[in-house]
Formats: structure tokens, sequence, C-alpha cells
């Protein structure tokens, strides 16, 4: 089987084939600029057969062959089955592969789509299946795909980090696998590509729908970069610097976000990509254009994309409202994940969708014998968990130290006196009394009084531990996620075991603690 768009050139060995100084020097450089990330990991070479990877991949059988580079890639060519000739493509890729001798794999993708966005990131998703933890994506970007990026991001209203183009190296993480994007042809021309794969004759394929016109990078290609060139001949190469000014600019602006956000996030009421909190007092002691940076930083954390400027500018005018307790709430959906942007009082949350409805399940009232709590050997104890709420994202559990409970409510009572700990939602109408309030509070008063969010209500637990004997019960702890308050009436029980202020001192001392993780990264 043949194609029109594959050059007719025979198949032979380039190995001994003259090297192209200014290629080889690009990847040899980037080699070294990046030698101790690239140190034991496997690499690929995303091959489409076009002029560019198939240069890409020659140049590293020739470099290798001559002892020059330390790896040879292999190969890995996606087969998108958009194109009449996709699969004697895919043959031609292998075929060429196995004169040079060089590994290759080919793989299936099902593109839902008909953009062009939609087959990369099909194309993206097959390969980044087929590779390992870590492993090196080589890809044959250079100085003329990079300035089209630049004016594609310019012409949409792109910032600083949209405008320094694509990165050298970059690592893109999905759920939580990771894998590295390597691009040492940056500083590389189309046109000394092209010259180096007529002179080796390299069979390459010459895509027809790649100068179809028909999207913007192509029109940009065909009718832009030849007028720019007509004002300055050095344009590929000026925005390619240009690129790289503003990339080591975004690292500048990265570094002071970062350092910001140390000082204004509330590390207590963080967790990972699912809750993110910010204090707005601090945020606001910022001068605004750090502030707006901040929250394009804080906003776009845990995904591939920064967030457009009109949602920085509403989650800007959010935080500076006065009326803090109002419902207000901003929506994203981002690449990975939707969130929820919404404020409490002075502080700023971002909420995942899936946090979100993890914490709508429902809870059950649980009760544990208090044995359950007692182990042989104090020294070697570990904490005993209770499970309060959990699924296939989130787990949420009340650790309790073992033996320290139980001392406390065997202290000074009959041998026979016994002691069950119960876990139980606490009821919208039911009234509970915190070591700091004056009295008994129920409902909004209490959420108002505890500083609890709208989001975070049906997930109060209320720690109690029952006398079976005497059919008392005496509430400990009440426990949220992120928080918990010693109740009131945990003085009660206190003063029935003549250890008055001992129970209070040792739940302080992590005799109940909250424990909330993530079972799986997303």
């Amino acid at each position: 089987m043949t194609s029109s768009a594959i050059l007719p050139h025979p198949m032979k060995p380039i190995a001994d084939l003259p090297v192209d100084a200014d290629l080889a020097q690009a990847l040899l450089s980037s080699m070294v600029e990046y030698g101790e990330q690239l140190h034991g990991r496997r690499l690929w070479l995303a091959c489409s057969g076009g002029r560019d990877s198939l240069a890409m991949a020659a140049l590293c059988v020739q470099l290798y062959r001559q002892g020059k580079l330390p790896f040879l890639p292999q190969l890995l060519h996606v087969n998108h089955g958009l194109q009449a000739d996709s699969d004697t493509w895919a043959m031609h890729v292998a075929h060429w592969a196995a004169v040079q001798q060089i590994p290759c794999r080919i793989l299936r993708a099902q593109v839902n789509g008909h953009d062009e966005q939609a087959a990369r990131q099909a194309r993206y998703d097959v390969m980044r299946a087929q590779l390992n933890q870590d492993d090196v994506l080589l890809l044959a970007h250079h100085a003329d795909d990079q300035a089209e990026t630049v004016l594609m991001r310019l012409i949409q209203g792109a910032g600083v980090n949209g405008l320094s183009g694509m990165q050298p190296w970059r690592i893109q993480t999905q759920g939580a696998q990771r894998m590295a994007l390597w691009r040492p042809w940056l500083t590389v021309k189309r046109a000394n590509i092209s010259n180096y794969a007529q002179r080796l004759k390299l069979p390459y394929i010459d895509d027809p729908t790649n100068d179809a016109g028909d999207n913007v990078r192509s029109g940009l290609r065909l009718d832009i970069m030849p007028v720019l060139a007509t004002y300055n001949s050095n344009v590929i190469d000026n925005i390619a610097r240009s690129a790289q000014l503003l990339r080591d600019a975004q690292l500048i602006i990265n570094a002071q976000a970062a350092e910001d956000l140390q000082q204004i996030e509330v590390a207590t009421l963080q967790l990972s990509s699912a809750q993110r909190v910010l204090n707005i007092d601090k945020l606001q002691a910022l001068p605004i254009y750090r502030q707006r940076q901040l929250l394009h930083h804080w906003l776009g954390r845990d995904e591939p994309l920064p967030p457009a400027k009109q949602l920085v500018d509403d989650v800007f005018m959010l935080s500076q409202r006065e009326d803090s307790d109002h419902q207000t709430a901003l929506f994203w959906q981002a690449r990975k994940q939707s969130y929820t942007i919404c404020r409490y009082r002075q502080q700023l949350y971002r909420l995942s969708s899936e946090w979100r409805k993890w914490l709508a399940l429902p809870l059950t009232k649980q009760i544990q014998p208090l044995s359950n709590f007692v182990v042989a050997d104090s020294a070697a104890a570990q904490p005993v968990s209770v499970t309060l709420r959990r699924d296939n994202k989130f787990t949420w559990q009340a650790q309790m130290m073992p033996n320290a409970l139980a001392e406390l409510l065997d202290s000074d009572q009959d041998d026979d006196e016994k002691f069950e700990i119960t876990f139980a939602p606490l009821g919208r109408q039911q009234r509970v009394q915190t070591a700091l309030a004056s009295r008994p509070q129920a409902g909004k008063k209490l959420y108002q009084t505890l500083g609890v969010p709208v989001w975070l209500r049906e997930s109060l637990v209320v720690v109690s531990a029952v006398s079976v004997q005497q059919d008392k019960e005496w509430p400990l702890l009440l426990v949220s996620p992120f928080e918990s308050w010693i109740l009131e009436t945990s003085r009660s029980l206190t003063d029935t075991i003549d250890n008055t202020g001992v129970l209070n001192s040792a739940i302080k001392n992590n005799v109940i603690r909250n424990s909330l993780s993530i079972n799986n990264a997303f």
C-alpha cells in the first residue's frame, strides 16, 4: 500500500549519513541542561512520521550510533484513524523504524470530536497510557511552532505565562500519573529541519491537512508569518527570544506568588486539590497587582491550564466585598475538574465538585465498645481509627489513642461499670455547649459561634461517652473534618470520676484526633 502524502524516497539506513551540526548542537545542549532530570528515565519519541518528528528520530539514530547520545528513544506513533491513509502511514513509520533498528510502537486512539484540539488530547491520552511513571516524551516542536503558539495566545489575550509559549521541559500530570515533556528544538527553525530532511532524503509524511488553512495555527503559518517576515526577517528568532524572556519573567512571578501564598493560605483548612483556603485580611494587605497575581496562581493550582482573566477579576471582586456573609458563589469548569469559589467571613475557598459531593454524603451513628480502644501494650500502641465518612475519594476518621480514654473513664468507677463511645451526626435542633460558650446553642447560632461554613454544617459529629449501667451520656467533643471543639458537658463526667480537668487536658493532647485523607489523587 502507498500514499501520495509520503515522499517517494527509498527506505535506507541513515546512521552513517552526515549529521546536521546545528540540530545536533541544540539536542545535545538541551540534554546537558536537563541531564539530571533525564538520568535513569526511559525515553519515548512522539513520531507522527511527519518531517519534524522523523528528522528528530533520524538525528537520534545518528548520534546514538556515533556514541554521542547515551540513549535511543523508542518511537510512539498514534493512529487517529481520521484520514483514509492513516493505517498506511502507521505501517510506513513502523517500516522505517525497522530499517533504522529503532524500537517503535503503534498506538490507536479514539478521537472524541473533529477539531485539532480533540485529536491532540486523544494523542496525549493514548501515549500517556503507554508510558510508565516519570517517563520522558521527546517532542520535535521547533522555533516556528513556538512563534505560532505565542501569536495564537497573544490574539487570545494571554498573560505572561501564556506568552512564554511552550516550555523546553515540563512535567505533565494526569491523576496520579506523571510524565515529562522534553522539547530540545524550540530554538531551531523549520527551514533548518527541512534542509536536513532533504539532505538525508527522509521519506516523511507530508500531511496535506497541515497547510489546509482551516484552523488558527495553519492560518498564522500561511497568511501572517510571511507578512511579518517582510518587516523583519528574524521574526521567528525574535519571537522565540521574547518567549524565553517571558518564561524567565514568569518564573520570577511564580516565585513571588508562591512566597505570598505561604503567608496567606490557611494551612489547617487545606486538603490538597479538594479544598484550598485563603485568609482575606492577609490577602488585602498586599498591593493590588500582587493580589491579582496570587489569585491567578492560587486558582490554577492542580490544573494544567490557567484560569481566564474574567474569573480572576470576579474572584478578586469577591474578596473585596465588605458584606462577608453573602452567598455569592463562582463556578469554574477547569480542564481536570470543576470548582466552586466562595467566601465565608474573611476566608476565600476553592472547593472541588468531588469534595462538595462528598460533603453531602449522609453520616450515620456509630457505637463502639470502650474495649475496642484498649490494648495490652500501651507503649507500642497505635491510634485506633473510626471511619466517620468514606467514599472512593476521601476518608474521614476519628483517631483515638488506645487506653487513654479507658483510664479516664474507669477511674474511681466500679469494676463492672461499662462505657461505650458513640459518634453521631449533630442534629439541627440538638443543643450543645462548647467550653467557651456561656450556654448551649443549636442551629444557626451555633454555626455562627463556631464559624462553620454552610457546606460543612452537615459534617459535624458529636463524640460522646455513654455509661451502659447508668444510661447516661456525656458529650465530649464536637468534630468537623478540619476542626474539633471540647464540649462543656464533658465537665460533668470529669466531676463524676473525680478527675476534674483531666479529660479536657487529655482531649487537648490528642486523645481524640481528626484524620482526613484523599484515597485517590485526581
